[in-house]
C-alpha cells in the first residue's frame, strides 16, 4: 500500500492526458515531493444532472479509455489498485472522506463554469485548504476565462461579434503541452469505488444509443483522430461547404469537446498549422476558429447568467404565449413534422446522437416559431439526445433559436423549412439518407412533397398521411401564427 504523500486529480470534464495543466499540475508535484497521484472521478449530483441519454453512454465509453490509459500511464508503478478510481454521491465529502483515511496533502482540478459547478468548487476548495491542503484549480476547457474578457466600460459581453474582437486582442492561446510519459499512481484502495458498470451510464428507459458508435469513438485517442481527419481531409471545404448537411465537412469535434477529450488549445493550434501549411485558405481556417470562439461566448454568456437553463436572457419572452402542443412536439421528437429537412435531422439525431448544426438551426426554428413549442422543451429533447450536449452550448443555443437569448436574431426572421432545405440539401440527398419513405421522390419536390401531383407522389411510392405524414402546419399559416404570438407578446409588456 503507498505511503508516500497523495495529490489528488479530480478528473470531471477533463478527460485526458495530454494538454491537461491539473494533471500536469499533479504529476509535477509529485515528482517534487517523492509522492504519488491518485486519480479519481465522482459522479456527483451536478456532475450527474447535466447528463441526458446520450451523454450518459458517451462518458461510460470516455471513462473507459480513460481508465486505459492512466493504467497504462502507470504501468511501471506496478500497484495492484493503481488505476482511475470511480465514486459515486456527494464530491466534497467523497474527497473529505479520502483526505481522512489516506496522506493526501494536494488536489488538484480544471475549472468548469456553470453556477452548480462552482458554486460547488469553491465550497470544496475552502473546505480543503481549511484543512491545510493544497488545492488548485485551473484554465483547460476554454481559451479564455469569462472573466477575462471584458467590454470597454468593464461589463460583460452580450453580443457575439464585439465579444469575439475583444478576444482576439487578448494574448493568443497558450501552445498545448504534451501527456505525461509516465504517471506515479497511488496503490491504494479508496472506501466506496465503484466499477464502471455500477455507475449505470447506460441511457434509460432502454438502451436506444446502439448507432451512436457507428459515427463516433469516445475517448482521448478518438478525439485525436477525429481532429487529424477533419485538418486532413475536410477543413479545406469548411467555409464554403460548412452549411451543407449533405457534405461531411464539419469538425464534429462537439463532443470531444464536450467531454474534454481534446482540449481547445489543440483544436485551435491545429488550425492555425493548416493555416499556416496552406497560404490561400486561411479563410477557412477563421471560419472553424471562429466556431471555437462561439463557444467560448456560450460559455462566458453562462458563466455570467443566472440561470440560462431556464430564465430568458431577453425578459419580455417571460410572457411570450407557448402553445401547450404535446403531439406537435412528439412529432417533432419522432421525425414525423412533415417536413422533409426536418424530419431527416430528428431522425439523424435519434441515430447517432449528433445532427449538423444548420439543422439544428431549422429544427428549432420550426419547433419554437412554427409550432410555438416552448424552447425548453427542445432544450430538454436535445439534453437527452445529443452527445455533445452541455450546460452552455445547448442551452445558450435554444435561447437564441427562440430569439429570447444573447446576440438572437430577432424572433420575426423564422426560416422557412422548405426553402432551406431547398438551400442547403439542394439535391435532397440528405433527407434521402435518414427520410427513406422519400427516397425515390424527384429533385423538385423532395423538400416539399405535399405540391406533387397524385401522379408523382405514386410514381414514388409515397402517400401522404400514410407512409409519410402531411405537415403538421402550413409554412405559412405557422408564420403568420407565430408573427402574431410575437406582436401579442410586445403588447402585453409594453
Amino acid at each position: 500500500m503507498t505511503k508516500r504523500p497523495i495529490a489528488i486529480m479530480w478528473f470531471r470534464n477533463d478527460l485526458r492526458l495530454g494538454d491537461n495543466p491539473a494533471l500536469r499540475a499533479a504529476t509535477k508535484w509529485a515528482d517534487q515531493n517523492d509522492g504519488v497521484v491518485l486519480p479519481v472521478f465522482i459522479l456527483d449530483p451536478v456532475i450527474d444532472s447535466q447528463l441526458g441519454g446520450a451523454t450518459r453512454w458517451w462518458l461510460e465509453k470516455s471513462l473507459e479509455a480513460l481508465g486505459h490509459s492512466i493504467a497504462e500511464a502507470g504501468a511501471q508503478s506496478a500497484a495492484t489498485n493503481a488505476s482511475l478510481h470511480l465514486l459515486s454521491g456527494d464530491a466534497g465529502d467523497i474527497l473529505e472522506n479520502i483526505t481522512d483515511a489516506h496522506d493526501v496533502k494536494a488536489v488538484f482540478w480544471n475549472r468548469l463554469y456553470d453556477r452548480p459547478s462552482t458554486s460547488r468548487d469553491t465550497d470544496i476548495k475552502a473546505k480543503l485548504q481549511d484543512r491545510g491542503l493544497e488545492c488548485e484549480s485551473f484554465k483547460a476547457n476554454l481559451l479564455f476565462e469569462p472573466w477575462e474578457v471584458k467590454t470597454g466600460g468593464g461589463t460583460d459581453f452580450k453580443v457575439y461579434s464585439p465579444f469575439w474582437r475583444a478576444c482576439q486582442k487578448l494574448p493568443a492561446p497558450r501552445q498545448p503541452f504534451a501527456a505525461p510519459k509516465s504517471i506515479t499512481l497511488a496503490d491504494i484502495k479508496i472506501a466506496g469505488e465503484v466499477s464502471l458498470a455500477a455507475l449505470d451510464l447506460a441511457p434509460k428507459p432502454f438502451d436506444w444509443a446502439t448507432g451512436f458508435a457507428e459515427r463516433f469513438t469516445p475517448g482521448e485517442q478518438g478525439a485525436k483522430d477525429q481532429l487529424f481527419d477533419f485538418i486532413d481531409e475536410r477543413l479545406v471545404d469548411y467555409a464554403d461547404l460548412r452549411d451543407r448537411p449533405d457534405h461531411r465537412v464539419t469538425s464534429e469535434l462537439s463532443p470531444h469537446l464536450r467531454f474534454g477529450e481534446i482540449s481547445p488549445y489543440q483544436v485551435w493550434h491545429s488550425a492555425g498549422h493548416f493555416a499556416d501549411a496552406h497560404p490561400g485558405k486561411g479563410k477557412t481556417a477563421s471560419k472553424f476558429m471562429a466556431e471555437l470562439g462561439w463557444r467560448e461566448f456560450a460559455h462566458h454568456i453562462l458563466f455570467h447568467a443566472s440561470d440560462l437553463r431556464s430564465i430568458p436572457l431577453q425578459g419580455q419572452f417571460s410572457h411570450f404565449p407557448w402553445s401547450n402542443d404535446s403531439t406537435a412536439l412528439e412529432r417533432w421528437q419522432k421525425g414525423q413534422t412533415g417536413f422533409p429537412i426536418v424530419d431527416a435531422g430528428m431522425r439523424e439525431l435519434w441515430h447517432t446522437g449528433y445532427m449538423h448544426n444548420r439543422v439544428r438551426m431549422i429544427v428549432g426554428s420550426v419547433l419554437v416559431k412554427h409550432l410555438l413549442v416552448h424552447w425548453r422543451d427542445g432544450l430538454a429533447w436535445f439534453d437527452d439526445t445529443l452527445v455533445d450536449a452541455c450546460p452552455a452550448n445547448n442551452a445558450f443555443s435554444w435561447q437564441w433559436i427562440g430569439g429570447c437569448g444573447a446576440d438572437a436574431a430577432p424572433y420575426f426572421r423564422i426560416f422557412n423549412p422548405v426553402l432551406q432545405g431547398e438551400k442547403f440539401d439542394p439535391a435532397g440527398e440528405y433527407v434521402r439518407q435518414w427520410v427513406p419513405e422519400l427516397r425515390d421522390m424527384p429533385e423538385q419536390y423532395i423538400h416539399k412533397p405535399w405540391e406533387a401531383s397524385p401522379l408523382i407522389l405514386k410514381a414514388a411510392g409515397v402517400t401522404l398521411g400514410q407512409n409519410y405524414p402531411e405537415p403538421v402546419t402550413g409554412v405559412k399559416e405557422g408564420r403568420e401564427r407565430a408573427l402574431r404570438a410575437y406582436q401579442d407578446m410586445k403588447q402585453s409588456v409594453a
